[in-house]
């Protein structure tokens, strides 16, 4: 029995090691896996120069003063049709507004670029403003709709119909500077939330367009 102890031990020896490799292999490919899945499950966010977050920038900018805009007619207009649309308008754009905040910080962006307004959609064909860094920032803000600080004024110190008036006629103008935005990050775009937030924009503000031409007819 003694001279069979050297052979026994070896042969244990091997399976040892044997056993240990098997299990440093299986671990290996364990942690392959999971690094794998862990690289094709981490979410993409969009970069900085994105459509989303040129959007994200812009829209930004264009809903703050749509707000301002319409909690004033809302603070002192007589028309009740008026009220309720600017109400709505006000508490929409707010929401959204407060969502496109949130995507930038989620995505670990700045909430504001060195770069021209509308510059991320210079690549859309049919929605472009052409070489956004030939405009000046007067110029890229009348593209996009907005009413200028003199007519913000005008705004602010116009009473009943004369007031109920000039709003509609600049918030058109802001809607149909919205609309073109919002349709080309859909074109443009990647991301799911941000496209669909900006197809609740083409049909809200489509609609309420409708609206304000109406009250506008009469």
């Amino acid at each position: 029995m003694s001279d069979d102890a050297p052979v026994a031990r070896p042969a244990v020896r091997w399976v040892v090691v044997a056993l240990i490799t098997v299990a440093v292999i299986a671990v290996a490919f364990a942690i392959g896996r999971f690094t794998a899945f862990g690289a094709t499950a981490a979410p993409a966010h969009p970069g900085e120069n994105s459509a989303e977050a040129g959007f994200a920038r812009d829209m930004q900018v264009h809903h703050t003063q749509a707000v301002l805009m319409a909690m004033e007619i809302y603070r002192k207009t007589d028309d009740d049709e008026l009220r309720t649309l600017s109400y709505d308008i006000a508490t929409a754009q707010s929401g959204q507004r407060g969502e496109m905040y949130g995507w930038l910080v989620q995505w670990g962006l700045p909430q504001s670029s060195n770069q021209p307004l509308m510059t991320w959609m210079e690549k859309s064909g049919e929605h472009s403003h052409g070489d956004t860094a030939a405009l000046t920032q007067e110029q890229l803000l009348s593209e996009m709709g907005m009413a200028t600080d003199a007519q913000l004024d005008e705004l602010r110190s116009d009473q009943g119909r004369p007031a109920d008036c000039l709003f509609l006629e600049l918030m058109i103008r802001h809607h149909q500077g919205a609309i073109p935005m919002a349709q080309a990050v859909i074109e443009l775009g990647s991301d799911a939330r941000v496209k669909e937030v900006a197809g609740a924009i083409v049909t809200g503000q489509s609609a309420e367009l409708d609206a304000m031409r109406d009250i506008q007819s009469r």
